[in-house]
């Protein structure tokens, strides 16, 4: 199954099939998460309404990681490989990751305003973070330049993800220690609902974003392929006409004259 979905036609009937339940699944998750959000989840007893803004901050810092994570993956197996599949994935995560990170920092500085009294503070966990931001924009640019340039600065780049995940151990920040682990969570269980339910529902979007963007990528390649497979058939045909008019003129030369 999983060599299966490596060949173009298969890959492209299946998310045919199953288009309508992945976009359903993610409607479903979306009125899912916002209800969590809004309706279920009581406020925090200290943060009041204001901690809402942490079930969509915290999913959107997640996705940040995650998709650079993988983005470094594809960077990686293009380089060693320059396939265009994963110059397309590589490509394709950078944008999405640009987006979730500069959506994490908009939604941290909306929650520390009232939280610590000021929109930013040079913290270990929010400076790591605009850092990570930097690195997919000077991504963007390199590809736009060099796609090997853009990669390699991916992979690089890769060292700033442990310092965001610990920086609140090895430094004195304002942000609390990590409140999951593999130990458990310190978060209320009606808390975390809402938290798990936008971090899948982000995750399915971006699955589905990807798979838009495979389909695309595959499109291309058939319709430059067909393209070519004209092209070559019109030459053809215009080389035979060409050789029948030689062969005709060649004929009436050939014509004894009396």
């Amino acid at each position: 199954m999983s060599f299966s979905l490596l060949q173009p036609s298969f890959f492209m009937s299946k998310t045919k099939s199953y288009a309508q339940i992945l976009i359903g699944s993610w409607l479903f998750l979306t009125a899912m998460a916002i209800y969590f959000s809004l309706w279920v989840a009581p406020p925090d007893f200290q943060q009041g309404g204001n901690s809402r803004i942490l079930y969509v901050h915290v999913p959107v810092a997640w996705m940040s990681i995650v998709i650079y994570i993988a983005t470094a993956i594809n960077s990686f197996l293009f380089l060693l490989t320059k396939h265009p599949l994963f110059l397309r994935s590589s490509g394709t995560g950078t944008e999405i990751g640009a987006f979730f990170t500069f959506f994490t920092l908009v939604t941290g500085v909306f929650w520390g305003k009232p939280m610590w009294g000021t929109f930013w503070v040079w913290d270990a966990r929010l400076t790591s973070v605009l850092i990570l931001f930097f690195i997919y924009l000077g991504a963007l640019c390199f590809q736009k330049l060099s796609v090997e340039l853009a990669s390699i600065l991916i992979c690089v780049g890769l060292i700033d993800i442990p310092i965001i995940k610990f920086s609140v151990n090895w430094w004195n920040t304002l942000h609390q220690p990590g409140s999951i682990s593999r130990s458990g969570t310190s978060i209320h269980v009606s808390m975390l609902i809402p938290i798990l339910s936008n971090f899948a529902n982000f995750l399915l979007f971006t699955c589905i974003f990807f798979v838009l963007e495979t389909r695309l990528l595959i499109l291309s390649f058939l319709e430059s392929s067909l393209t070519e497979e004209i092209e070559a058939r019109e030459g053809a045909c215009a080389l035979v006409h060409s050789e029948q008019g030689l062969n005709k003129v060649q004929l009436k030369l050939d014509r004894p004259t009396r």
